[in-house]
């Protein structure tokens, strides 16, 4: 459930209170109180989520401006549904106006997003020189690429071209440094000449990052899935590094590759990268352009 504040003039609170009133998926619209000089009153109502996106458009054509409604999540606790619609039940609807505003800051290039993306350039670098899956593991765990690419993907669905590219130039900008963070810390050590590093990388497991098989797509279609997915379900760390999947080990594969003078190595990782980037992207798109068509909420019902 959704909680709804509003601050309108107090002229138009009537009128306002009275189409919230009517619309379908909204309950409890109460007149909380007026200002000091009486010229703004707070009206707050409870929201489904279902009708969230309908109820933010209702206000801005009533000429409510945005910055005078909020709507915040309400955590209830109450008597469990029964039966299977309660086990089976939705969940949190996919609220647009969130979703939107979410992307907004997951497209922004602020500075922890760049130093989780070094931090897990350098541990992946470190999986690669020792062959040691777990470390590659870890640092997919540190990434948080799935930030930007669910900005593109909420960017091409709402027709936000700038916030598309916002989101794609973030996701570029984070990886450009997670894959310098990896060249950088293997010249390093190699310059200190530990660990001994050598041509023949791909041994010990790892010989299967520069390669695109089958798996390839099939394996990124999936990330990209669940990706999306987490908007619904808030599951982001854990979902994140389903994501890293695609990316991080290619990424820093490339990084060292370099260092040893692999370059052709290097330069089928970064194919492999581009190719699973675009998988993940076309997965997260159609999934998101999939949960807003099914949970299309109706048309509220307009007052008498």
């Amino acid at each position: 459930m959704l909680q709804l504040r509003a601050y309108l003039p107090a002229e138009r609170v009537q009128e306002i209170v009275g189409t919230l009133d009517g619309m379908d998926g909204v309950r409890h619209a109460v007149r909380a109180g007026a200002s000091a000089g009486g010229s703004v009153e707070l009206v707050t109502a409870e929201v489904e989520p279902r009708a969230a996106d309908h109820v933010l458009e209702a206000l801005d054509r009533l000429g409510v401006p945005p910055t005078e409604v909020s709507l915040e999540r309400l955590v209830a606790a109450g008597p469990v549904a029964a039966g299977p619609a309660g086990w089976f039940g939705s969940g949190d609807a996919l609220v647009w106006a969130e979703v939107v505003q979410t992307a907004r800051e997951n497209a922004r290039v602020f500075a922890q997003y760049l130093v989780f993306m070094a931090i897990a350039g350098v541990i992946a670098a470190f999986g690669v020189m020792n062959r040691s899956s777990i470390l590659v593991v870890g640092a997919m765990a540190v990434s948080p690429d799935l930030l930007p690419m669910s900005a593109v993907c909420v960017g091409l669905i709402a027709r936000r071209p700038r916030l598309a590219g916002r989101g794609l130039a973030a996701l570029a900008i984070g990886l450009s440094l997670t894959g310098a963070a990896g060249w950088a810390i293997a010249e390093a050590m190699r310059a200190v000449g530990y660990p001994p590093l050598a041509a023949g990388l791909g041994d010990g497991g790892l010989g299967t990052l520069p390669t695109i098989n089958a798996s390839t797509f099939i394996i990124a279609f999936a990330a990209g899935i669940a990706g999306m997915l987490t908007l619904e379900t808030r599951a982001l760390g854990v979902v994140g590094v389903a994501i890293s999947i695609t990316t991080i080990p290619a990424v820093a594969y490339a990084g060292v590759a370099f260092t040893v003078a692999e370059t052709w190595a290097a330069l089928e990782a970064l194919v492999v990268l581009c190719v699973n980037v675009a998988m993940v992207l076309s997965a997260g798109t159609l999934t998101l352009a999939l949960q807003r068509l099914v949970r299309r909420p109706r048309r509220p019902r307009r007052p008498a």
